[in-house]
């Protein structure tokens, strides 16, 4: 259920990370538009969430720690008038308040009036923006370009980086995520049993991914983890196909990769199952391979295990089985087979932030645990995923309902199929 407080506790989290004599500022974002008047759908920054509860575009948090104390301000779009007829009315400072217990509030227009008078006024040493840059091609994001224009308004005044500090703060999930994230996994476990009941050789890929998501809109999802990947036959190798527009043939494997969003949490799962409802000899094989080294991962997960270290666990096992069926001779040649990782971080964004190869695992993470082989030569891409929360003394396996062995993926499809 929603209550303020818990964004109340984020803030305090930020808080206690900030210097003294520093300000924090984190934007809302905006959709872009595709062109035209039709923006894309907007999902807000979840750093800016994760501080506000406020899912509304064109708004900034500030956050300051100075000697006199902290200082929260919400800035919010002003009322948009006659527009509201057309794309509805903008947050009002009522609304605001009660959806992020912030006090403060004011409008948008006047934050960079606000922000200059505050950093003269207190003698701000530090702002800290989320400085996240993963492609150097990319369009810049608000905060780039507000810390472009900080270097020219206030050379002397230092720029710190907020993504680390968020990615440490969102790793270890609270309870009300945890719920949120339970809820969007059982409705994608739903709508993965819908696809395996009424998967036939001969659909469409697209026609197969039809029902997962008719099961998330009669459960009132609106929003998908990310882009469904449904790729059947030689396509189950490549690893973000989402073409999804394929025929599918007699025998052929399809590899479903989906997830629910609820409240902007998600869940994350991929089956393989076979389109005609029955494994081959070989597809078993290579099936048995991928769930044996998901089991052995799952049983490494427990605080104090290197990340990377299930990567290790995966790939040896591997080794050992691929090089029993002649695929490989030597460690390295595992690579061919299997070229991913086998874990992420899962949270409000489906690839969570924060690093992973120097990290150690904590109670209370929660990952995805999700072996592959992909033999392009023999027509067959297999990947097994679960989302995983860490407990104190090993994990949980929060998607264990949905059925993931040969005999009971081929049971369940054969209900209802002709003889």
């Amino acid at each position: 259920m929603f209550r303020m407080d818990q964004f109340q506790k984020n803030r305090n989290k930020l808080e206690e990370r900030l210097t003294e004599d520093s300000v924090a500022v984190v934007f809302a974002g905006r959709a872009p538009y595709k062109r035209g008047d039709e923006q894309y759908p907007f999902s807000p920054d979840r750093n800016f969430y994760y501080v506000t509860g406020i899912e509304r575009e064109n708004c900034i948090f500030f956050l300051a720690k100075t000697a006199l104390g902290v200082t929260t301000t919400l800035y919010i779009s002003r009322d948009n008038g006659i527009l509201a007829k057309w794309v509805g009315a903008n947050i009002t400072a009522q609304e605001a308040r009660g959806k992020s217990g912030i006090e403060a509030i004011e409008f948008i227009d006047s934050f960079r009036k606000d922000f200059a008078e505050f950093i003269f006024k207190h003698n701000i040493k530090t702002i800290f923006l989320d400085l996240e840059n993963r492609d150097w091609n990319a369009l810049p994001s608000a905060p780039l370009s507000f810390a472009k224009e900080l270097r020219e308004q206030y050379p002397a005044v230092g720029l710190q980086d907020l993504y680390p500090i968020f990615s440490d703060l969102r790793l270890i999930k609270e309870d009300w995520e945890l719920e949120r994230m339970r809820k969007a996994m059982q409705i994608t476990e739903e709508g993965f049993l819908a696809m395996m009941e009424n998967a036939d050789s001969g659909m469409m890929e697209y026609e197969i991914e039809a029902y997962f998501d008719f099961v998330l809109t009669q459960r009132g999802v609106r929003q998908k983890a990310f882009q469904t990947i449904a790729a059947a036959g030689k396509r189950g190798t490549i690893l973000h196909y989402v073409e999804n527009n394929q025929q599918t043939k007699d025998g052929d494997l399809i590899l479903v990769d989906a997830g629910a969003q609820v409240d902007w949490y998600n869940g994350d799962i991929t089956r393989t199952f076979p389109v005609n409802g029955k494994f081959t000899e070989r597809q078993k094989t290579v099936y048995n391979i991928v769930l044996s080294g998901h089991q052995k991962v799952a049983e490494a997960i427990r605080p104090d295990v290197p990340f990377s270290r299930l990567n290790e666990i995966l790939k040896e096992h591997y080794f050992e089985e691929l090089k029993k069926i002649g695929l490989v001779e030597t460690l390295e040649e595992v690579a061919k087979y299997y070229y991913h990782g086998v874990s992420h971080y899962l949270g409000a964004e489906t690839h969570d932030i924060g690093r992973y190869m120097d990290r150690k695992l904590q109670a209370g993470m929660v990952l995805t645990v999700e072996p592959g082989l992909y033999i392009e030569e023999w027509e067959i891409g297999i990947r097994i995923e679960d989302d995983v929360l860490v407990t104190e003394d090993g994990c949980e396996v929060m998607t264990k309902d949905l059925i993931r062995t040969v005999d009971e993926i081929q049971a369940f499809m054969a209900k209802g199929r002709k003889a």
